[in-house]
């Protein structure tokens, strides 16, 4: 297996452009992470789901909240792997590189991490899917439509509608250097791919079937070490963008689950105690006055520490992920690992299967299923058959950026996943309001 290299993989290199940077005041990287904060696939985070749905406490997390702290997270891990990288190939520092390119790089990632999940949390992802297995119009879709595009259909995924979005000439592209998206892309290969067991970065897929040529050639100028025919093996990075998002979920659902009386407050910080360690103090936590504030402490406390747990294990391994022979996530192989075992338990049983949680999942499963089936229907016959009165009326529900690619010469591939690009992109306000309309809930008086 040849070596991936550093220097290409710190590309600054965009899809479409040179990796020349006109800007003197912000590296690459940082023009990334200002890219993603300031577009309105980021923005509409703020009304998605993370677990808890349309929660009147303010302490609970949403998907906008959730990314932004993962991006922290990711931030400090791709710090301090620069702080190693750097001291260990000295010809990075001479080409330029910093820290900060480092923790830049992660942190993009981490902030767009989520910009591909549907409304309704991972509940939204099975129902798109769902539609086209268990929907009876949706199955007829499958002699449409080729094998390798039918697998994208029956399996939507998160990961790769946000590579698609991120590059989407349309639907607002961020054009995001070739390092970012590699650091993005924790799955590097295809529905169709076969999966090998025992590789975390195969365990889902990260790009779609109209997208395997653009990856391929950002995968190649970045020397990413091919397994197979259009399979990968990681960007080392993307080892850390994947450790944030699992330090984060981990700590920060279970202490929402805290806040929301779901999970006692001493068995949280009995969690939390024994990831943190030494540091620790009875005393100290007790002279913080409310539970909100303790409850800060300790979660700043955990975070920390795994962060610092990560990057040994990043270090360790730095060399084999550069082979391709290292594929395990970080937080299986840290000290804290059992304790993290622990967590995914409790929040299992006590949280993710919820009275809340559950009714939100039923209900998203619902709106979902209404939303593709009115929306398919009717642009697949305004297309391709003849298009009734209700095909045309729920067609003109569409915003100006779908209804204008619905014009164009397509597939019908393309056409199903224009459809999934605007569902998938609906805030869970938003897809409530117009499940309600189509259905003639919510009628102007």
């Amino acid at each position: 297996m040849a070596n991936m290299n550093w220097s290409k993989l710190l590309s600054a290199e965009r899809p479409g452009h040179s990796s020349q940077n006109s800007e003197s005041n912000r590296s690459p990287f940082e023009q990334d992470y200002d890219r993603i904060i300031f577009s309105h696939p980021f923005r509409r985070l703020q009304d998605k789901t993370q677990v808890f749905p349309l929660p009147e406490d303010d302490f609970v997390h949403t998907r906008l909240t959730h990314s932004l702290e993962v991006s922290s997270v990711g931030r400090s891990l791709g710090k301090n792997a620069g702080t190693f990288l750097l001291k260990k190939y000295p010809e990075l520092a001479r080409e330029g590189y910093t820290i900060t390119d480092f923790g830049g790089i992660v942190g993009a990632a981490c902030l767009a991490h989520d910009l591909g999940n549907p409304p309704f949390g991972h509940s939204g992802e099975d129902s798109i899917s769902s539609f086209f297995l268990s929907n009876k119009l949706g199955a007829t879709f499958k002699e449409k439509v080729t094998e390798q595009e039918w697998n994208d259909l029956v399996s939507f995924e998160g990961n790769a509608q946000g590579f698609r979005l991120l590059n989407s000439n349309v639907n607002g592209g961020l054009k995001l250097t070739f390092a970012s998206l590699g650091a993005f892309t924790k799955y590097p290969l295809s529905s169709s791919s076969e999966k090998e067991k025992g590789r975390k970065s195969q365990k889902k897929y990260g790009y779609y079937q109209c997208d395997s040529e653009l990856f391929t050639q950002i995968a190649e100028a970045m020397g990413l070490v091919e397994l197979a025919n259009k399979k990968w093996c990681r960007h080392p990075l993307a080892f850390l963008v994947e450790a944030a998002d699992d330090i984060c979920y981990h700590i920060i659902d279970l202490e929402d689950g805290c806040r929301l009386g779901l999970v006692p407050f001493d068995h949280v910080k009995n969690l939390l105690a024994s990831i943190i360690g030494k540091a620790f103090s009875e005393e100290k936590l007790a002279k913080i006055p409310s539970m909100n504030q303790k409850l800060g402490t300790l979660r700043a406390m955990a975070i920390s520490q795994l962060i610092s747990e990560c990057s040994a294990i990043f270090e360790e391994n730095e060399e084999q992920m550069l082979i391709g022979l290292f594929d395990s996530a970080l937080t299986s192989l840290i000290p804290s690992s059992k304790e993290l075992e622990e967590i995914i338990k409790l929040s299992i049983e006590k949280i993710y299967q919820s009275k809340q949680v559950l009714e939100r999942e039923a209900g998203g499963h619902e709106v979902i299923d209404h939303l593709m089936e009115s929306f398919i229907v009717a642009a697949y016959n305004s297309k391709f058959e003849k298009a009734n009165p209700k095909h045309i009326s729920t067609l003109r529900l569409l915003p100006e950026e779908f209804a204008v690619q619905l014009k164009n010469p397509l597939s019908v591939y393309e056409t199903l996943q224009i459809i999934i690009d605007f569902i998938s992109g609906l805030t869970d306000s938003h897809a409530v309001r117009l499940y309600q309309a189509i259905k003639g809930f919510r009628l102007p008086v």
